[in-house]
């Protein structure tokens, strides 16, 4: 009879469960080296691709999709889908132009209108994450029905007229720089060092690739697997929540659509850096040099004259590409391809 305690159980599991790891592997090694040929061929291509000012513009626009990404790389680190950024994003983003200084009514609550915000948004997230757990449901149903509900709530907080921000804090975000950069993109580096110190060093970073790679090891070892589930699609929609009320300082109003297109661009974003739909692998860098990757491949296309119909089909291409060479490895042990 084993004498060891739950908590040596919990250690032993994590030693059995696939790590990160600690090496640079060629796959590891794949992305970033992409992203720098890349940036290499569109500034032989473009001298204005390789300006500093491009380069700045680069990171600016990358802002609010690594913030998206940070949130949704979590999820997909467990194994899961998340499709509800879209609406929890438009939720936030008419919730922040409400609660700040606006055209509609006499809130002006600053800081404190950007927390509810988030808090909005992270109580959805929250939704996502019980439906999940309680009703059994698939992740990309429950959050596809969470974006929907988001959409809901935002429709009806939009009621007809679009809410116009004067906030000047909340419009700085978008205008104002530091070292030549918004503060947006401030934001978002800020987000990704966060989102990486979460995984690396939290229980919950931690069990979310313990519940990508070996799930069922896990609860074999006496760990509650639920409410860790629960807490990632919470986190996840809080960064989906301040993506939203950064598209609201971008624009200066707060827009219904203001999520649209970024589920997909996070999940390519993440996936081309290397984070795995299938989960236990991948993180938060990875997944930022995939937002680099991305935004570089877009933003050379443009200078270099690409129709944007074109664009769309490029990145599509590359995340079947992507996938493909991120599943080789499991080819021989997976002979059934879901």
């Amino acid at each position: 009879m084993s004498t060891a305690s739950p908590a040596e159980d919990v250690e032993v599991a994590a030693a059995r469960r696939p790590q990160p790891r600690r090496g640079v592997s060629f796959r590891d090694a794949g992305p970033p080296i992409a992203l720098i040929v890349i940036f290499a061929v569109f500034s032989a291509l473009s001298p204005d691709f390789r300006t500093l000012g491009n380069v700045q513009n680069i990171l600016d626009t990358a802002a609010v999709l690594a913030v998206v990404t940070c949130g949704i790389t979590f999820v997909l680190m467990m194994g899961s889908i998340d499709l509800s950024a879209p609406g929890i994003m438009g939720a936030s983003a008419i919730a922040v132009a409400l609660l700040v200084a606006n055209n509609r009514n006499d809130n002006a609550l600053g800081l404190v209108g950007v927390l509810i915000a988030v808090l909005l948004a992270a109580a959805l997230g929250c939704l996502s994450g019980l439906a999940l757990v309680l009703l059994k449901v698939p992740s990309f149903m429950t959050t596809l029905g969470i974006s929907a509900i988001g959409l809901g709530l935002a429709t009806l907080m939009f009621a007809g007229v679009q809410p116009n921000i004067t906030d000047t804090m909340l419009e700085s975000w978008a205008v104002d720089r530091l070292l030549g950069f918004s503060y947006l993109t401030w934001i978002a580096a800020a987000c990704v060092l966060l989102g990486w110190l979460i995984q690396r060093y939290s229980r919950l970073g931690r069990y979310a690739f313990a519940i990508g790679g070996a799930e069922e090891v896990l609860s074999l070892s006496g760990v509650k697997v639920a409410p860790y589930k629960i807490a990632v699609f919470t986190l996840a929609g809080a960064f989906y929540g301040l993506a939203g009320v950064m598209v609201t300082s971008q624009l200066s109003a707060g827009l219904v659509q203001a999520g649209k297109g970024f589920d997909f661009a996070a999940i390519t974003a993440a996936v081309v850096g290397g984070t795995l739909l299938t989960g236990g692998r991948g993180g938060i860098l990875h997944s930022a040099v995939g937002v680099l990757l991305i935004t570089v491949l877009t933003n050379g296309l443009v200078q270099v004259g690409v129709s944007p119909y074109w664009q769309g089909g490029v990145q599509g291409l590359i995340v079947v590409a992507a996938v493909a060479a991120a599943v080789i490895p499991q080819r021989r042990r997976n002979q059934v391809t879901k």
